[in-house]
């Protein structure tokens, strides 16, 4: 009888083990979020960019000028600012404005109105410099969208200057986010001290 008794309680007790592991709750594991890569920037330094077109801008020491025209015209000028590392260009186009300015700023909103499908926000922001008869507007696209800045300038009579931000990638907000601000401080400061030639 001990011996039935001794089995009886070994077997109660797997049971019962086995019935407390099968119930148990399973831990919760939760996977790591997705980190990105640290990026080091560089500090802001500029040097002076003057194509035959009637303007002058300051370019990031880190960008490359690429001139997309094979033969320069001061009429019209398309070229890049591109940011190897940053993997990020910033596409102008200089145009002179001849009776079609309201056309050109139609256009410059026909441009950023696009990404509209894939942004949560666009922001305009006006460019008013009148001392060095300079103006605009600037989009800043929030969102998924394949250029997160736009603007053009112009003197409102002969000169019109575009600009869009487009980045090699996939847009992803949260990971071009520091390389957005770094590009988006150096096209400020291009608004900021663009000065039309005569």
């Amino acid at each position: 009888m001990k011996k039935i008794f001794i089995i009886a309680v070994i077997f109660l007790g797997l049971v019962s083990s086995l019935f407390y592991f099968l119930m148990k709750e399973p831990e919760t594991t939760f996977p790591k979020p997705k980190g990105y890569f640290r990026i080091d920037l560089p500090n802001h330094d500029y040097r002076s960019f003057s194509p035959v077109a009637p303007f002058s801008i300051p370019v990031s020491a880190f960008a490359k000028v690429e001139m997309l025209d094979k033969k320069q015209n001061p009429d019209s000028c398309r070229f890049n600012i591109y940011y190897p590392r940053l993997k990020a260009r910033v596409h102008c186009t200089f145009l002179s404005v001849k009776n079609n300015i309201d056309q050109l700023v139609a256009d410059a909103y026909t441009f950023a109105s696009k990404h509209e499908m894939k942004a949560s926000a666009i922001e305009r922001e006006m460019i008013d410099f009148p001392e060095r008869n300079v103006f605009g507007i600037q989009y800043r696209i929030e969102g998924e969208a394949a250029s997160p800045l736009q603007l053009f300038l112009t003197d409102s009579t002969s000169k019109f200057l575009r600009c869009a931000l487009y980045f090699e990638t996939a847009p992803n907000p949260d990971s071009i986010a520091p390389v957005y601000q770094y590009i988006a401080r150096d096209i400020q400061y291009l608004t900021e001290n663009l000065t039309w030639k005569k």
